[in-house]
């Protein structure tokens, strides 16, 4: 599950993560990249709201393997170099990279230890720090030395390959699956609004909402904050970011084992969204005169923060589910987290076009983190 976390996520930042090159070559506004990711964020949020019936019918393993199928080709058509080309692959890699995360959440509910559930979470996301680190350091390479349209599909191959790879497991992990379960759209609706109806499964949802919207605006736009706006050529950015990203790995199994045996899941992450929004204004504070390890520290603070919490809040997310329902809740949780990664990117370009400038950007993102940790650190001396 970690490894296929790490090229989902090497997937859906490939196009980010090289989009100075794709800009200068087809003339294209940088804001454009916003709308490339939100594009991706609503398909995502259309594969997370209806996923948990899927999984349970067809397994964890299968709908994964479908998944990296579909990221594959989303990956493989924007090469064809046509501006549409790019609305038509982020839609249907943002389809198959959002199972990666229910999938792997309902395989790891079932068979981790319930005090160990955060570390195991953590664990295994460290995929996506893994998969941005990749992705840092290879995509800009590849698009430098190839071009961005080889480097695409290359990583387009690498998912396709994942797919195959996870194949001789299937027999042994998808004993679970109901052949004959009902796909019913009413069910869908009926799955969010019972998780919205319980009070700390909302919290989640918010938190969501937040922390994914923020996380998506450091690797959807940091690399073209550091080529366009901080003058850096894209190889520089790349290794900029891809050592800012490694921080997380730790980050992640850190904040993992303190959920685990120190700090409650919900104080923590109340902790790391206050932590995220003084990350953001840290980050829309950079100069171009700052040395290039500054502007690592800057970047690692995001990834520590923004890109870490994930196993924290997931493994909270399976331990309130029904049992048998960790797949469909935490589907419906991260269908708003793709609601945030939909509307914080639109916030984002908005505002780079309004003020041709990053900085607002981040500290919109930031602001929300804020409010969420205040929230739940106001609740938590509330009840004391």
């Amino acid at each position: 599950m970690t490894v296929q976390q790490t090229f989902a996520t090497m997937g859906r930042s490939t196009v980010p993560l090289i989009a100075p090159a794709i800009v200068a070559d087809l003339g294209l506004d940088p804001a454009l990249v916003g709308v490339y990711v939100s594009i991706g964020a609503v398909a995502g949020f259309l594969t997370t709201m209806g996923c948990g019936g899927l999984i349970v019918r067809y397994g964890a393993l299968r709908m994964t393997q479908v998944g990296m199928l579909a990221l594959a080709v989303g990956l493989s058509v924007p090469a064809g170099g046509w501006l549409p080309l790019f609305a038509l692959g982020a839609f249907v890699g943002g389809l198959g990279q959002a199972i990666s995360t229910p999938s792997s959440s309902h395989l790891l509910g079932r068979l981790s230890p319930p005090r160990s559930a955060p570390l195991v979470f953590s664990i295994k996301q460290t995929g996506v720090p893994a998969g941005l680190m990749l992705a840092g350091v290879v995509t800009p390479l590849l698009a430098t030395e190839t071009g961005w349209k080889t480097a695409l599909l290359v990583i387009a191959a690498a998912c396709a390959v994942t797919a195959v790879a996870l194949q001789p497991m299937r027999a042994r992990f998808d004993t679970d699956r109901i052949a004959g379960h009902p796909l019913s759209p009413a069910d869908i609706g009926a799955n969010v609004a019972s998780v919205w109806r319980e009070p700390a499964l909302r919290a989640m949802c918010l938190a969501m909402f937040s922390f994914v919207g923020l996380q998506s605006l450091f690797t959807g736009f940091f690399v073209l904050y550091l080529v366009r706006g901080l003058g850096y050529d894209l190889e520089r950015a790349g290794l900029v970011f891809a050592v800012a990203v490694a921080v997380a790995v730790p980050g992640r199994i850190g904040w993992g084992w303190l959920a685990s045996h120190l700090v409650r899941p919900a104080t923590l992450l109340s902790l790391l969204g206050v932590g995220m929004a003084l990350a953001a204004v840290f980050a829309a504070l950079m100069d171009p005169a700052w040395p290039t390890w500054l502007a690592a520290v800057a970047a690692s603070a995001f990834s520590i923060t923004a890109v870490s919490w994930h196993g924290v809040l997931l493994a909270e997310v399976a331990r309130l589910s029904p049992p048998g329902r960790i797949g469909s809740t935490t589907g419906a949780v991260l269908a708003f987290g793709d609601a945030g990664a939909f509307v914080l990117p639109l916030l984002f370009s908005a505002a780079l076009t309004l003020t041709g400038g990053y900085a607002t950007g981040f500290l919109i993102g930031g602001a929300l983190a804020l409010a969420i940790g205040l929230r739940g650190l106001w609740k938590m001396f509330s009840r004391a």
